[in-house]
């Protein structure tokens, strides 16, 4: 019988991939990969990121997409965009967030046809139970280091989200929020969305 790690495989590094030596890895590198796997790059180590494998997982995405796209691209104050997409937050870390928000008028130079480059306004990751801790530590100090202003983490185990602000290149949790709580935005504002409406 398989055990629970063949079935679910964790986030490792890609040491099997031909390329640059590990913490040399950057965008250019990556995009030439000819398989279809996932991949990120943090920090130029190549890391193999399995799937979302719950059906759960893209059921919030769509209802967390609705409301953020209801709130801000169909009030013309930016866009929202689902993953997986590339985001070269630097030259040597390259991420898929579940979904971010970018704000005001964007140029070519900053979303390019084949990925954003640069920061975004807001991320959003969903854990699963194999991508949980590359999500709350790798991902969550590249975000940090990358300037992105606001990180969400989805829990569907406990039906919450962490809010995480950035001020002074640091994260601080503004709260874990469940049940009614309102999700209280420091970057997109009056978002008037209860977490158990995430949770359908």
């Amino acid at each position: 019988m398989a055990c629970k790690e063949d079935r679910f495989p964790v986030v490792t590094p890609a040491n099997h991939v031909p390329g640059p030596p590990q913490g040399a890895w950057t965008y250019r590198h990556y995009a030439a990969i000819p398989d279809e796997q996932r991949y990120e790059i943090i920090d130029g180590v190549l890391y193999i990121v399995p799937p979302a494998h719950t059906t759960l997982h893209q059921q919030i995405v769509a209802c967390m997409g609705y409301y953020l796209y209801s709130h801000i691209t169909l009030k013309n104050i930016g866009i929202i965009l689902p993953g997986p997409i590339d985001v070269e937050l630097a030259p040597h870390t390259v991420v898929q967030p579940d979904l971010l928000v970018l704000l005001g008028r964007l140029s070519t130079n900053f979303l390019s046809l084949s990925h954003v480059i640069g920061t975004p306004d807001l991320v959003v990751e969903i854990l699963e139970p194999n991508t949980a801790e590359h999500d709350r530590v790798r991902k969550y100090n590249a975000y940090a280091r990358g300037g992105v202003r606001e990180y969400w983490i989805v829990d569907p185990l406990i039906n919450s989200v962490e809010i995480y602000a950035l001020e002074a290149g640091i994260y601080h949790l503004l709260g874990i929020f469940r049940q009614d709580d309102i999700l209280p935005s420091w970057v997109i504002k009056d978002f008037p969305v209860r977490v158990d409406q995430l949770f359908l």
